[in-house]
């Protein structure tokens, strides 16, 4: 068995990649990093299913996800690591464990870095008629991989302007909401709360739907830890962005939902055919709502796209890194692992191309594969950190900059949190599948995992 499992000892930290990334490029990656195309568009259906009480179910997630990211960043400042939580739950639970949450990352990130590029190219087509999706892809692929391909800053930069530009989007939508809500928008009556007087229309599952909506929405706090390791100063860098973006996060979010419910009946068909944000815009009077939010949300899925290249390719680096995969994905190349990069690009390549050829079949596994994978992540952050704070404290307590609040409790509430969430996917037909693939998945990499350890084919500390 490798001896972190026995000594606690760090795994191999990554020495070979540079520390590009400014604390300005971090604090943007922390915040635009959960701003998806999911809250601009896939949270229509959310409201549709729970009407104004999806505000408690994204306030609810939201806390959620609060606790995971302080776990998280606990564990990234006292260790910072390209590998994050791999590295962490390797720390706390032996090769296998980090084993099974890097490659199931892996393959989520690679996965939707086709889905986002789908995305893009669909908006474009709409504003260039007869220009094929595929091309498209291809040009946001290239674009995009060669920015991660040249330098970890290039990455930094162009992810700190699209989440400027998403942050700067939701900033002046809650401004323009409040506005709305207050009655002092020209040209607009406020609705008071005469929306809000049906607050679950569709009674307790509409509520779990809108719950189980709202936690998907949340996915991408991982990557500001992944990106900590190549900051000009890794500690600091985290501890800064962790604290900062977690409660502006929660804000975007709940306020959102809060102005969109407010301003626009919960049972509209235009919140989810056009999307919530268009409809509320339009209904307040902004002439060419729509083309506004498409050039958001465009913005938002190429954003998502550049931070799941850099991202899957630092897992797998690091993976790479401590003896947890084939060998040549670790190769260094000007401080990028290119080779990672490049394989990263092709899969997600291959998953447009499945979603053309294959859409009902291997496309449908693939994303009911994937589909749990972020909560799988979840619980091993919050089963490795519930491990490690005793070891920290005990041997290196100068390592906590970072403190998870109220320790063990919080924990323990947020594993509660998320098994609970588990019970409430087996009790859907259509998450159940999710479910039950994502479980298959884990558990192959996980036996997978052991039987790699067991033979001693990991990295030497």
């Amino acid at each position: 068995m490798s001896s972190s499992t026995t000594t606690g000892e760090t795994p191999r930290e990554d020495v070979s990649l540079p520390h590009g990334l400014k604390q300005r490029h971090l604090s943007m990656i922390a915040l635009g990093g959960v701003i998806g195309a999911g809250l601009f568009v896939g949270s229509g259906a959310g409201i549709a299913a729970a009407g104004p009480s999806v505000v408690v179910a994204y306030a609810l997630s939201g806390l959620l996800v609060m606790l995971v990211m302080r776990m998280l960043g606990e564990m990234s400042a006292a260790h910072p690591s390209s590998g994050s939580f791999s590295a962490h739950a390797e720390r706390a639970f032996g090769p296998w464990a980090g084993f099974t949450a890097g490659w199931a990352f892996w393959v989520l990130l690679c996965t939707v870095v086709g889905l986002e590029g789908i995305g893009a190219a669909h908006i474009v087509t709409g504003w260039l008629p007869g220009t094929p999706e595929w091309m498209w892809v291809g040009v946001f692929v290239v674009v995009l991989g060669g920015a991660n391909l040249a330098a970890v800053r290039s990455f930094g930069e162009f992810e700190f302007w699209f989440a400027a530009l998403k942050v700067g989007a939701i900033v002046l939508f809650l401004v323009l909401g409040a506005l709305a809500v207050a009655g002092v928008l020209p040209g607009t009556d406020s609705p008071g709360t005469s929306h809000l007087a049906d607050f679950l229309p569709h009674g307790g599952e509409g509520l779990v739907v809108g719950l189980l909506a709202s936690i998907f929405a949340y996915g991408g706090l991982e990557t500001v830890t992944i990106a900590a390791a190549e900051s000009e100063d890794p500690v600091r860098g985290v501890a800064s962005a962790v604290r900062t973006a977690m409660w502006r996060i929660a804000l975007f979010y709940v306020g959102s939902m809060a102005v969109v419910v407010t301003l626009v009946p919960s049972d509209a068909k235009e919140i989810v055919e056009d999307g919530p944000y268009v409809a509320t815009l339009q209904r307040i009077g902004v002439d060419g709502a729509g083309q506004v939010m498409n050039v958001v949300i465009f913005v938002a899925l190429l954003s998502a796209m550049n931070a799941n290249i850099y991202g899957s390719s630092r897992i797998a680096y690091s993976l790479v890194r401590r003896g947890l995969g084939p060998r040549a994905l670790g190769r260094v190349s000007g401080g990028v692992p290119r080779v990672a990069v490049l394989v990263s690009c092709a899969v997600g390549l291959v998953c447009v191309g499945l979603s053309r050829w294959r859409p009902d079949d291997v496309f449908a596994w693939l994303l009911n594969t994937v589909g749990a994978v972020i909560l799988v992540v979840w619980i091993f952050i919050a089963a490795s950190q519930l491990r490690l704070r005793r070891r920290l404290e005990r041997e290196t307590p100068e390592r906590l900059v970072v403190r998870m609040w109220a320790f063990p409790v919080l924990t323990w509430v947020a594993l509660a949190g998320m098994a609970a969430v588990f019970v409430l996917m087996a009790r859907e037909p259509g998450t159940r599948v999710q479910l039950g693939a994502t479980g298959a998945m884990t558990a192959v990499l996980a036996a997978a995992g052991y039987a790699r350890q067991r033979t001693g084919r990991t990295a030497r500390e």
